[in-house]
C-alpha cells in the first residue's frame, strides 16, 4: 500500500514514531544505542535535528532534510532498522509480521507532519520540550534528560523555568492531571 507523504528537498519535518508495545520503556532503556543509531545514520545520510524528545516508548522530532534531499523515510527506515537488529528477541511478533521477517520493536507507520512556516515550528517545538510533563514522566520539561531543551536553555532560546509552572497545561490538546 502506498501512503502519500509530504515530501519537499531541504523540508522540515515533525515526527512521531512509536514502539509497537506503548508499555515498552526500551527507547530510554537503551538510549545509548538509540543514540548511536541516529549518529551513524546521520554521518551516511546527513540531516538536522532542529528539536527531539525520546520517551520510554515514543519519540517525537523536528528534522531539517539537506537542500538536494527529501528521502526522510530511508533515515527512518535506517534508524528502525539498526536498532532492532542490536535488541535481543524477546517482544512478540504476530503472524503478519512474522511472514515478511519482521521484528515486533516499531510500529510500521509513523506520523510526519510538514513544517510550514516559522509560527508551526515554533508550536511543534513547543510540543516536543513540553511532551514528558504531558506524559506525566516529568512535572518541568528540563527535568526530563533525554530532550533538546537542554541545547535551547544553553543556548538562550528558552527559559530554564519554562513550561515548569503549568501555564502550558491545556495548550496541546490535552490536560495534564
Amino acid at each position: 500500500m502506498y501512503y502519500r507523504r509530504a515530501r519537499q528537498k531541504g523540508g522540515t519535518y515533525f515526527f512521531t514514531v512509536n514502539l509497537q508495545d506503548r508499555a515498552s520503556r526500551l527507547l530510554t532503556d537503551q538510549i545509548d544505542l538509540l543514540r548511536q543509531c541516529f549518529t551513524e545514520v546521520k554521518q551516511s545520510h546527513p540531516f538536522h535535528i532542529d528539536a527531539i524528545v525520546i520517551l520510554p516508548d515514543h519519540l517525537h522530532a523536528i528534522w531539517t532534510l539537506p537542500p538536494d534531499d527529501d528521502n526522510y523515510a530511508m533515515r527512518w527506515r535506517l534508524i528502525k532498522k539498526n536498532f532492532s537488529r542490536q535488541i535481543s528477541k524477546c517482544e512478540t511478533i504476530n503472524g503478519s509480521r512474522r511472514g515478511k521477517n519482521e521484528r515486533g520493536i516499531w510500529q510500521r507507520r509513523y506520523w510526519e507532519h510538514q513544517i510550514r512556516d516559522e509560527r508551526d515550528l515554533n508550536t511543534h517545538i513547543d510540543y516536543i520540550h513540553y511532551n514528558p510533563v504531558k506524559h506525566r514522566h516529568t512535572s518541568s520539561p528540563i527535568d526530563w534528560p533525554y530532550s533538546s531543551i537542554h541545547r535551547y536553555i544553553r543556548q538562550g532560546f528558552v527559559a530554564k523555568d519554562w513550561g515548569a509552572t503549568g501555564e502550558l497545561e491545556g495548550r496541546f490538546g490535552e490536560r495534564c492531571i
